[in-house]
């Protein structure tokens, strides 16, 4: 996001905040960074792969003193808390992003359990570490914003991607009902669902040639556009945020006509049950 366009959308809203966003080094989570750096907020940004983070922090040096950057793997749990109770001994945690995640697509009947635990750690688990370490600050603090990122596969079922989409799912579940218990403490949740976003586990989580439903490469919006969207969504407090054209269309139609979901699930399983790169996942992510 340019400097100019930074501007055109900032409100102020986020202005003087702090806020905690995991898997920061590319993506949506650097967008994410960009995004609110730009608005005025300070950015304690992570990564569990140390080149990255430097990268990343690097090339946002024009906000040196609001841009924090930390090597961290949230499936360390102690790891976690303690940067997290760092965050907070400096003031205010105003918004933490849990969006650290890894991608994954495979046939159910060739994954292994390593499979599911590693994805699982990553996309629930460490979420759920944040979210441990965190509530217990909002809670004394009296406020805050918490902000999971799913995907569109934790709203409908995309075929052949049942451990990542599981993953997805528990995200959303969690969210929803974390959000009705932390509403006595002031503190919100929403939950974010990227579809066709400019990232690493988008492209490699699809064939693209098969699937004439889904959004092309070309089609996908930038990480700047996606921040942009999904701060618009926490700003306005809405609980679920799907991001990009898709990712709305199947939250809408999931509620509206169930029956056209399922029959393009259906199209789409029938392609992939013959295409042999759902017999050979890989584990992509930050």
């Amino acid at each position: 996001m340019d400097m100019e366009s930074a501007v055109k959308h900032d409100n102020g809203f986020f202005r003087g905040k702090t806020a905690i966003i995991t898997g920061a080094s590319t993506g949506i989570g650097l967008g994410l960074s960009r995004a609110l750096l730009a608005r005025g907020a300070e950015v304690y940004m992570s990564s569990r792969t140390p080149e990255n983070i430097a990268a990343a922090a690097e090339s946002l040096r024009q906000y040196s003193g609001r841009v924090h950057a930390q090597v961290l793997d949230v499936r360390d749990e102690d790891a976690v808390r303690k940067h997290i109770r760092y965050v907070g001994s400096r003031g205010p945690i105003d918004y933490i992003f849990c969006n650290a995640g890894v991608g994954f697509g495979q046939a159910f009947t060739v994954t292994k359990r390593e499979d599911w635990n590693t994805v699982f750690d990553v996309n629930l688990f460490g979420v759920v570490n944040c979210i441990h370490a965190v509530v217990p600050i909002m809670i004394k603090q009296g406020f805050g914003h918490i902000v999971n990122t799913a995907s569109v596969c934790g709203i409908v079922p995309l075929p052949y991607q049942t451990v990542y989409a599981a993953s997805k799912y528990a995200v959303v579940g969690f969210g929803e009902d974390l959000r009705y218990e932390m509403s006595f403490h002031n503190i919100k949740v929403t939950t974010v669902c990227p579809s066709a976003v400019d990232t690493m586990i988008f492209y490699r989580s699809l064939d693209y040639t098969l699937h004439m439903e889904l959004p092309k490469p070309q089609e996908a919006i930038s990480i700047d556009q996606a921040a942009r969207e999904i701060l618009e969504g926490v700003e306005a407090g809405r609980n679920i945020v799907p991001v990009e054209d898709f990712a709305r269309k199947m939250y809408r139609a999931i509620g509206t006509n169930p029956s056209e979901v399922d029959a393009m699930m259906w199209h789409m399983a029938n392609q992939r049950h013959e295409d042999p790169q759902y017999r050979a996942g890989e584990i992509c992510g930050d």
